[in-house]
């Protein structure tokens, strides 16, 4: 009679620990990254999409916006109308002053966000407006053309439509002469529907004898 050995079980290879989840600080970061990646493909997308048509309308949209020209340019006419139209051009004015200055006195400041690379991106030439020199987020354009259409709107609900057009073609077209990331644009939005709350707040807050800031319904020249 022979002794048997008893063979010795197979070991199996440890299964693989799970990756620890970031948290806080970490978690957050990752997730910015992920947003930013996003971000950088969707300006690509529209950088390689070709709109000979639309270059160089959203081009001259673009310079237009520059300073707020557009939305000062409707105030003025909306004032000559007196009345509720002038209170609202009058409470768009502040809500554009109030986004202007958080994105580019405090927004442009705290974040120092590099301007995309156009060059690498191809955008086309068609396209293509002066690169300014600020940071890129968030966007001081979108933020005063939000500002304006979201304070007027509220105001004289049959401009709402109009004017918020409008404001999202200047968002776009920023994006689109490759001056700004589609993020930019998202946090300007932001910013000028912040703005125009806080106008519209104001007003509300302080009438004057007509109502809506101390805007007569009528200049002694008009």
């Amino acid at each position: 009679m022979t002794d048997q050995t008893p063979s010795s079980p197979i070991a199996t290879p440890p299964s693989p620990r799970p990756r620890p989840r970031p948290r806080g600080t970490a978690a957050v970061r990752a997730v910015l990254s992920d947003l930013r990646t996003v971000d950088g493909a969707l300006y690509a997308t529209v950088a390689a999409t070709p709109t000979p048509t639309l270059d160089r309308k959203l081009r001259r949209l673009s310079y237009a916006a520059d300073h707020s020209k557009i939305s000062l340019s409707i105030a003025a006419l909306l004032a000559l109308a007196g009345g509720r139209p002038r209170r609202a051009a009058a409470v768009g004015v502040g809500a554009v002053a109030l986004a202007s200055a958080s994105a580019n006195l405090f927004g442009k400041r705290l974040v120092r966000r590099a301007r995309p690379d156009r060059e690498a991106a191809r955008v086309s030439v068609d396209r293509q407006v002066p690169m300014p020199s600020s940071a890129s987020f968030p966007s001081g354009h979108t933020a005063s053309a939000v500002a304006f259409a979201t304070a007027v709107g509220v105001l004289l609900p049959p401009a709402a439509l109009p004017l918020g057009v409008l404001a999202g073609a200047v968002g776009y077209s920023r994006v689109h002469t490759g001056v700004h990331y589609p993020g930019d644009v998202v946090a300007g939005a932001v910013l000028g529907l912040a703005g125009a709350v806080t106008a519209l707040a104001v007003a509300d807050a302080y009438p004057g004898e007509h109502g809506f800031l101390l805007v007569p319904d009528r200049f002694p020249w008009a």
